[in-house]
């Protein structure tokens, strides 16, 4: 025994004594000092017949108003009272089972130089599995009903959900399955299985999942895997499982047939429809057409992994890679000031990117901007890189002026040089907007929009007087414009 002393940690089983193996009763019987996590079991009551002298650490729970802390105190107290001596630490269920405080045990007694011995119990997973009928061999996961995530739920499986205290951690686990489940698959609620009179089951669907849920430290919920013959409409692997069908032998004609090459123009139309929602603040139509984007890059993927070059699980990592690397603000030590600083350190890293890759000297400014990007953007890039290279005014007073030296050139030129001066004057308009915080596309998108509803609403007005537009004279489809602009006015 280690001269800082032991501590053997033993399982009280499910709920029952007659579950206890005939070690731990040795164990329990043979205490120097005996310690219990909590007297809320179902066996303790038998322990008192049996004349065992014990502590336990409910005190501690009325402490704090979090479980962190109570494990903490819990670990520490039993370390220093180990001193050089053996004593019995007891714990619910099986002591490495959804157990934090034999974990924390395990790492302070290597800390510590306190020996740490783990002996068995009959575990909640042991009731659960013969009452519920399950057998664990196809596939089960556990998890925490005080911290689990929706990504961690796997509806192929069956998911046991452990320490549901409460009605208020009912209604947490209720609102993060339906995350990844539909609102009505069935779960199923057990309370103190194997205690016998007590043990309760009954099967509720997930949204009546917390509706008079009686509070127990012997709460379990379970939820059988979803029918193959329900769609997982939530869950991306099902997603990647679709895509794939749809490239299979016996799946779609028109999407077997697709090719990166093919498919460019319908990335193009769906990313231009999801900005049109953006435009018109539709958040149910970005959300349709950010589906038919990730439809897209579903199919690339797959046609990459039949052509052996990539998978989706490629291009996840390769964005999670770039997304840490260049965030070392975020995910490392770097501190930075604001967004300004983000950017140019996003632009030194991106640098840093391109020299390991062996890209170091640029043949030109344009490099790496694809020329099918929007003219409007791709002027932008253009203009940001040069003054990457200090190419660039310091404040916006001489941009403005450039505009206008600009439109004079534009409005003397004559022939051929008529397109180049326009050309000159839109990229000089294209740095007053740099210069101005302001996104050239959507400046002109939004402008484009405003002019087609105004123009629509001339000539409604003008039918409603009984005119034909067509056959106004210019001043008076612009009263009819001014009028329309000023109704705008009134109703902001």
């Amino acid at each position: 025994m280690s001269s800082n002393g032991r501590i053997t940690v033993v399982g009280l089983g499910s709920g029952d004594e007659a579950d206890l193996t005939l070690g731990v009763v040795s164990t329990l019987q043979e205490a120097e000092q005996l310690f219990l996590r909590t007297e809320n079991h179902p066996v303790v009551p038998w322990l008192k017949q049996q004349g065992l002298a014990y502590e336990a650490f409910d005190d501690v729970y009325e402490r704090y108003g979090r479980f962190e802390p109570v494990y903490e105190d819990v670990t520490e107290r039993l370390i220093r009272a180990a001193g050089g001596r053996h004593i019995v630490y007891a714990v619910p269920g099986h002591p490495m089972v959804a157990e934090k405080t034999t974990e924390m045990l395990l790492q302070k007694g290597r800390t510590r130089g306190v020996d740490v011995e783990i002996k068995g119990g009959h575990s909640f997973l042991d009731t659960v599995f013969a009452r519920l009928q399950i057998d664990p061999i196809d596939g089960f996961m556990l998890l925490n009903a005080l911290d689990f995530t929706p990504d961690q739920c796997n509806p192929r499986m069956t998911t046991v959900i452990a320490q549901v205290y409460d009605q208020l951690t009912a209604s947490d686990v209720k609102l993060t399955l339906m995350e990844r489940y539909p609102d009505d698959v069935d779960v199923i609620v057990a309370h103190s299985l194997g205690v016998d009179g007590e043990e309760s089951v009954r099967t509720v669907p997930l949204y009546e999942l917390d509706h008079r849920f009686p509070v127990s430290s012997l709460s379990v919920v379970v939820v059988p895997p979803v029918p193959e013959d329900v769609m997982l409409t939530r869950d991306f692997s099902e997603f990647v499982n679709i895509v794939a069908t749809l490239r299979s032998p016996n799946g779609c004609p028109w999407d077997r047939k697709q090719t990166h090459e093919s498919l460019r123009k319908y990335l193009v139309e769906e990313t231009a429809e999801f900005i049109e929602a953006v435009n018109k603040k539709d958040p149910e139509h970005m959300c349709d057409e950010l589906g038919d984007i990730l439809l897209q890059i579903g199919l690339h993927a797959q046609i990459a992994a039949e052509n052996e070059t990539f998978t989706i699980r490629d291009v996840i990592q390769r964005i999670n890679e770039k997304l840490i690397r260049r965030h070392p603000h975020v995910f490392g030590d770097e501190e930075v000031k604001d967004a300004a600083e983000v950017s140019e350190n996003w632009r030194k890293i991106k640098e840093v990117e391109k020299r390991a890759e062996g890209k170091r000297n640029s043949k030109s400014l344009a490099d790496g901007i694809p020329a099918t990007l929007p003219t409007l953007s791709r002027a932008v890039q253009l203009q940001q890189r040069a003054a990457e290279h200090g190419f660039d005014w310091t404040e916006v007073g001489p941009v403005v002026d450039k505009v206008r030296e600009e439109l004079t050139e534009c409005l003397e030129a004559s022939g051929d040089d008529v397109e180049k001066e326009l050309g000159d004057l839109l990229f000089a308009v294209v740095n007053l907007a740099r210069f101005l915080n302001v996104d050239p596309e959507q400046a002109l998108r939004r402008a484009e929009s405003k002019f087609t509803v105004r123009f629509d609403q001339m000539k409604q007005k003008a039918e409603r007087e009984g005119l034909l537009f067509h056959h106004l004279t210019l001043e008076q489809m612009e009263a009819l414009w001014q009028s329309v602009k000023q109704s705008e006015a009134v109703g902001r």
